[in-house]
């Protein structure tokens, strides 16, 4: 049996006027695709969201922080550790140096370069290593040992969306999860919302406006992908895995990106979720939409079937079924057996529990 286990997740979701996701213009973000121009949702911006999901679903110690603040961290750990130790700046930032990790200095503090990715249990073991030297001196041999406190005990987001550490590659992490660019399933056009604001102190007799502008916004039912390679993330979670699979599913499927929420109250439901478990790759099914879906009468019906007839030819023509598949989306009945979101994530649980039983032995 194969060693691969991977776990798609295909959503259809409408949104209305909107624009979560903005370039450094501020307009909504688009892409071509199929000749035509679609509306976008970066991949970083989705995992943005999904990581502040995840702050209800595991405690400060289980998950990872994203800062170049993390001299302050670990000198804060330091302190909590041992209260005698009194220049913890300092012996935090001899020990990130250790490491092999870079550190500027700016405005009189010391940050890292660039942000770094780390979990709570890393900053632990490494303030530990620092009180075990509180002179601050380490030698060549040390480094092995601070970079294990590095690469081990990664939190939860850490193990999924993975580490890149320019200055120090060995600390790098493989994302055993990968998100796509949402697309609309259709052509967008850009448009404009030009408003005016009132002054409420102005007098009776001005009919001006105290301010005026323009907010660029479209509307679009996006294709999104996302897929975890289950066998590669339980190398890092272990027994944590099914679980760890089934929140990153649900935090994929019901969050939202924030960008101009309070102006266009845009968070909108899936309209049809597709789930697969696979042995072979994963398969993003974009392509289903590479020819924009043109009617007359929304979008939702058309990018639905389109993506059942996709994913019908792709099982016939080039990959294989997948093992085990759910829905939630009556239309989706051809595809995998439907049933409310709870059920599924229950199911999917269960289901990576046991494939990872099998991938095992």
């Amino acid at each position: 049996m194969s060693k691969n286990l991977y776990i798609d997740l295909h959503v259809i979701q409408t949104l209305p006027p909107s624009c979560v996701n903005r370039d450094d213009t501020g307009s909504p973000k688009t892409a071509i695709y199929g000749g035509v121009t679609r509306a976008r949702v970066s991949s970083q911006s989705w995992k943005r969201a999904m990581r502040l999901m995840f702050a209800d679903m595991y405690t400060e110690k289980e998950k990872g922080i994203r800062t170049k603040k993390i001299v302050d961290l670990l000198a804060k750990k330091i302190s909590e550790l041992d209260s005698e130790i009194q220049s913890t700046e300092k012996l935090a930032k001899k020990v990130l140096e250790a490491a092999g990790i870079k550190l500027t200095e700016k405005n009189g503090k010391v940050e890292t370069g660039a942000l770094f990715f780390i979990s709570a249990k890393q900053i632990e073991k490494l303030a530990e290593k620092a009180i075990a030297h509180p002179d601050g001196k380490f030698e060549k041999e040390d480094k092995k040992e601070l970079q294990e406190a590095l690469k081990n005990y990664p939190s939860v987001d850490l193990a999924l969306f993975g580490r890149m550490v320019a200055d120090e590659p060995s600390l790098n992490y493989d994302a055993a999860a990968q998100v796509a660019h949402a697309i609309s399933t259709h052509a967008v056009h850009n448009e404009y919302d030009y408003f005016t604001a009132v002054d409420d102190c102005t007098s009776e007799d001005n009919s001006g406006a105290g301010h005026l502008g323009t907010v660029e916004y479209n509307s679009s039912t996006l294709y999104r992908y996302a897929t975890v390679n289950a066998a590669e993330l339980v190398r890092y979670l272990g027994e944590d895995t099914p679980k760890a699979v089934r929140n990153f599913a649900e935090a994929f499927i019901t969050s939202m990106p924030t960008g101009k929420q309070n102006t266009f109250a845009n968070r909108t439901r899936p309209d049809a979720v597709y789930v697969t478990v696979r042995r072979d790759q994963p398969v993003n099914m974009a392509g289903a939409f590479e020819k924009p879906v043109i009617t007359k009468g929304g979008y939702v019906e058309q990018s639905i079937k389109s993506l059942i007839d996709y994913a019908k030819e792709s099982y016939e023509d080039y990959v294989n079924e997948p093992e085990m598949a759910f829905a939630v989306g009556r239309e989706l009945e051809p595809l995998a057996a439907t049933m409310n979101l709870t059920k599924l994530l229950d199911e999917l649980e269960k289901q990576v529990l046991n494939d990872l039983e099998e991938v095992k032995e």
